[in-house]
């Protein structure tokens, strides 16, 4: 695992409300029909879509709680919104993600997936 996303899980253990999500039975069901390859899509246009311009759209409200694996992931590693991936990932508002930072990002929630006791 890459160093940086190994540090940032770690961080993110010590939070309580980053603890408190975790994947259910329906959202392991839907990984399971849909497929990983699927799922790390859905991923990566979440991303591109709603967190990789410099001022999203709603930002801080754009990414619902529940609904989908990913965003319960994202919850989780505090890669729902800009403010968030400044605190946590010292990405910074105001600009938009860079090609490496929207790859990054969806890195930290297969991460995190992959680490969830529900996944394994």
């Amino acid at each position: 695992m890459d160093q940086a996303i190994d540090d940032v899980l770690r961080a993110l253990a010590h939070s309580r409300f980053r603890c408190k999500f975790s994947l259910g039975a329906r959202e392991q069901e839907y990984i399971r029909r849909k497929g990983v390859r699927t799922i790390f899509r859905h991923a990566r246009d979440f991303i591109a879509r709603r967190l990789a311009p410099a001022h999203p759209h709603n930002d801080g409200k754009q990414t619902p709680m529940k609904g989908h694996p990913v965003f319960i992931a994202q919850h989780a590693t505090a890669t729902c919104c800009r403010r968030c991936l400044a605190k946590w990932h010292r990405i910074p508002q105001g600009r938009p993600l860079s090609a490496a930072e929207q790859r990054y990002v969806p890195g930290v929630i297969w991460a995190w997936a992959r680490q969830s006791p529900e996944c394994r």
